[in-house]
Protein backbone atom coordinates (compact mmCIF):
# COMPACT_ATOMS: atom_id res chain seq x y z
CA UNK A 1 0.00 0.00 0.00
CA UNK A 2 1.32 3.41 -0.94
CA UNK A 3 1.80 6.03 1.73
CA UNK A 4 0.07 9.36 1.39
CA UNK A 5 2.20 12.22 0.14
CA UNK A 6 2.86 14.68 2.93
CA UNK A 7 4.07 18.26 2.57
CA UNK A 8 7.40 17.42 4.23
CA UNK A 9 7.77 14.36 1.99
CA UNK A 10 7.09 16.47 -1.07
CA UNK A 11 9.54 19.19 -0.02
CA UNK A 12 12.26 16.65 0.77
CA UNK A 13 11.81 14.92 -2.57
CA UNK A 14 10.52 11.61 -1.23
CA UNK A 15 7.86 11.41 -3.93
CA UNK A 16 10.01 12.71 -6.78
CA UNK A 17 12.09 10.52 -9.06
CA UNK A 18 15.19 12.47 -7.97
CA UNK A 19 17.41 9.74 -6.67
CA UNK A 20 16.36 7.22 -9.28
CA UNK A 21 16.69 9.18 -12.50
CA UNK A 22 16.82 12.98 -12.37
CA UNK A 23 19.76 13.26 -9.96
CA UNK A 24 21.99 10.76 -11.84
CA UNK A 25 21.06 12.36 -15.17
CA UNK A 26 21.91 15.82 -13.84
CA UNK A 27 25.25 14.60 -12.48
CA UNK A 28 26.01 12.96 -15.84
CA UNK A 29 25.17 16.23 -17.59
CA UNK A 30 27.52 18.14 -15.27
CA UNK A 31 30.30 15.59 -15.84
CA UNK A 32 29.97 15.61 -19.64
CA UNK A 33 29.68 19.39 -19.95
CA UNK A 34 32.67 20.21 -17.74
CA UNK A 35 34.71 17.42 -19.30
CA UNK A 36 34.00 18.80 -22.77
CA UNK A 37 35.14 22.30 -21.72
CA UNK A 38 38.43 21.14 -20.21
CA UNK A 39 39.16 18.50 -22.86
CA UNK A 40 38.61 21.02 -25.67
CA UNK A 41 41.05 23.35 -23.93
CA UNK A 42 43.62 20.54 -23.70
CA UNK A 43 43.20 19.76 -27.40
CA UNK A 44 43.80 23.42 -28.24
CA UNK A 45 46.99 23.37 -26.20
CA UNK A 46 48.46 20.33 -27.99
CA UNK A 47 47.55 21.67 -31.42
CA UNK A 48 49.98 24.55 -30.99
CA UNK A 49 52.53 23.66 -28.34
CA UNK A 50 54.68 26.72 -29.02
CA UNK A 51 51.66 28.97 -28.37
CA UNK A 52 50.92 27.03 -25.20
CA UNK A 53 54.46 27.52 -23.92
CA UNK A 54 54.22 31.21 -24.77
CA UNK A 55 50.97 31.57 -22.81
CA UNK A 56 52.44 29.85 -19.77
CA UNK A 57 55.57 32.01 -19.95
CA UNK A 58 53.91 35.38 -20.55
CA UNK A 59 50.18 35.26 -19.69
CA UNK A 60 49.67 32.72 -16.92
CA UNK A 61 51.46 33.09 -13.60
CA UNK A 62 51.16 29.62 -12.09
CA UNK A 63 52.47 29.68 -8.51
CA UNK A 64 55.34 27.38 -7.44
CA UNK A 65 55.92 25.81 -10.89
CA UNK A 66 58.10 26.64 -13.85
CA UNK A 67 56.14 27.73 -16.89
CA UNK A 68 57.17 24.64 -18.87
CA UNK A 69 56.23 22.20 -16.10
CA UNK A 70 52.92 24.04 -15.59
CA UNK A 71 52.20 23.74 -19.33
CA UNK A 72 52.85 19.99 -19.33
CA UNK A 73 50.89 19.32 -16.13
CA UNK A 74 48.01 21.58 -17.12
CA UNK A 75 47.67 20.03 -20.55
CA UNK A 76 47.87 16.51 -19.14
CA UNK A 77 45.19 17.35 -16.56
CA UNK A 78 42.92 18.78 -19.26
CA UNK A 79 43.28 15.67 -21.40
CA UNK A 80 43.16 12.89 -18.80
CA UNK A 81 40.83 14.04 -16.02
CA UNK A 82 37.87 14.84 -18.33
CA UNK A 83 37.99 11.30 -19.73
CA UNK A 84 37.72 9.92 -16.19
CA UNK A 85 34.78 12.27 -15.53
CA UNK A 86 32.86 11.19 -18.64
CA UNK A 87 33.22 7.46 -18.07
CA UNK A 88 32.69 7.90 -14.34
CA UNK A 89 35.87 6.15 -13.23
CA UNK A 90 37.63 7.55 -10.15
CA UNK A 91 35.12 10.33 -10.55
CA UNK A 92 35.41 11.98 -7.16
CA UNK A 93 39.23 12.27 -7.27
CA UNK A 94 39.02 13.49 -10.88
CA UNK A 95 36.35 16.07 -10.01
CA UNK A 96 38.34 17.29 -7.00
CA UNK A 97 41.53 17.51 -9.07
CA UNK A 98 39.76 19.52 -11.80
CA UNK A 99 38.14 21.70 -9.13
CA UNK A 100 41.58 22.59 -7.73
CA UNK A 101 42.97 22.94 -11.27
CA UNK A 102 40.14 25.36 -12.05
CA UNK A 103 41.01 27.48 -9.00
CA UNK A 104 44.70 27.53 -9.97
CA UNK A 105 43.71 28.54 -13.51
CA UNK A 106 41.73 31.50 -12.18
CA UNK A 107 44.50 32.57 -9.81
CA UNK A 108 47.08 32.22 -12.58
CA UNK A 109 45.31 34.36 -15.16
CA UNK A 110 45.08 38.00 -13.98
CA UNK A 111 42.95 38.96 -16.99
CA UNK A 112 39.97 37.23 -15.33
CA UNK A 113 40.04 39.91 -12.61
CA UNK A 114 39.51 42.75 -15.08
CA UNK A 115 36.22 44.15 -16.36
CA UNK A 116 36.89 42.59 -19.78
CA UNK A 117 37.68 39.20 -18.26
CA UNK A 118 34.74 39.06 -15.84
CA UNK A 119 32.72 36.79 -18.14
CA UNK A 120 35.54 34.25 -18.13
CA UNK A 121 35.77 34.49 -14.35
CA UNK A 122 32.09 33.60 -13.98
CA UNK A 123 32.49 30.69 -16.39
CA UNK A 124 35.13 29.29 -14.06
CA UNK A 125 32.79 29.78 -11.10
CA UNK A 126 30.07 27.87 -12.97
CA UNK A 127 32.43 25.00 -13.84
CA UNK A 128 33.73 24.93 -10.28
CA UNK A 129 30.19 24.65 -8.91
CA UNK A 130 29.47 21.72 -11.24
CA UNK A 131 32.72 19.97 -10.29
CA UNK A 132 32.08 20.50 -6.58
CA UNK A 133 28.56 19.09 -6.97
CA UNK A 134 29.91 15.93 -8.64
CA UNK A 135 32.57 15.60 -5.94
CA UNK A 136 30.08 15.99 -3.08
CA UNK A 137 27.22 13.87 -4.47
CA UNK A 138 29.28 11.21 -6.32
CA UNK A 139 28.98 10.51 -10.04
CA UNK A 140 25.57 8.85 -9.77
CA UNK A 141 24.18 5.69 -11.31
CA UNK A 142 25.40 6.44 -14.83
CA UNK A 143 29.07 5.78 -14.06
CA UNK A 144 31.63 3.00 -13.91
CA UNK A 145 32.22 3.84 -10.24
CA UNK A 146 28.60 2.97 -9.44
CA UNK A 147 28.79 -0.28 -11.40
CA UNK A 148 32.15 -1.30 -9.87
CA UNK A 149 30.98 -0.45 -6.36
CA UNK A 150 27.90 -2.63 -6.89
CA UNK A 151 30.08 -5.54 -8.04
CA UNK A 152 32.40 -5.13 -5.04
CA UNK A 153 29.42 -5.06 -2.67
CA UNK A 154 27.93 -8.17 -4.31
CA UNK A 155 31.25 -9.98 -4.06
CA UNK A 156 31.70 -8.99 -0.39
CA UNK A 157 28.21 -10.22 0.51
CA UNK A 158 28.83 -13.52 -1.27
CA UNK A 159 31.90 -14.24 0.88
Amino acid sequence: MKQAITLSGFLMGECWPLDGFVKPLTLLGFRVYVAWVFFASGLTKIQSWSSTLYLFEDEYTVPFLSSELAAYLGTAAELVLPVLLVIGLLTRPAALALFVFNIVAVISYPYLFTIEGAGGFWQHVFWGAMLWTVFVFSPGKFSLDYWLWGRIQTRNHAV
